[in-house]
């Protein structure tokens, strides 16, 4: 991933994250049922709590991979922590849901879906690269966009997005 001060800026507020993650929930619920979650760290966290509370699923388990080590590009893939055996064995048959904030290259999907090849994949935003490794998304950017998660910001002034608007 290049810098994301030359790529197109796609901030995302929580009050717009809540109600992408919630249409995300809609979708999954006709995929479903889902015995477990598992949610993609960090980025997953959020809205795999909503789809969870929206699904009525009460097993919420964790796989940890870091991807992006200084919020400007991604590196190599490392697992943190993987899935708990007894979510694997759930997911051997199905049932399982994986639940992450967005699919950027595909890289860390592809690691996640190794190890529940026969789960169902969303997440809240795809871009075009990732997108095959999802099987639900809610909204599609360009691969050049970077998108600002509510819990990446703080408030502040934006400038415009055409040269010369400033006044």
């Amino acid at each position: 991933m290049s810098d994301p001060h030359q790529q197109k800026a796609f901030p995302v507020s929580w009050d717009q994250f809540h109600r992408d993650a919630r249409a995300l929930a809609w979708r999954l619920n006709s995929a479903g049922p889902f015995e477990a979650i598992v949610c993609v760290t960090r980025g997953g966290l959020v809205p795999a709590a909503i789809v969870a509370r929206e699904l009525g699923t009460r097993i919420i388990e964790t796989v940890c991979v870091a991807s992006y080590h200084d919020y400007k590009t991604q590196g190599g893939l490392k697992v943190l922590k993987p899935i708990a055996p007894e979510i694997v064995r759930l997911g051997d048959g199905g049932g399982v849901l994986i639940v992450d904030d967005l699919v950027d290259t595909g890289a860390t999907a592809k690691v996640v879906r190794e190890m529940l090849p026969k789960a169902h994949f969303a997440t809240v935003y795809a871009k075009p690269l990732g997108r095959p490794m999802v099987d639900t998304f809610i909204t599609e950017v360009s691969q050049d966009t970077w998108i600002y998660f509510p819990w990446d910001m703080g408030l502040a002034f934006q400038p415009p997005i055409g040269r010369g608007n400033e006044g």
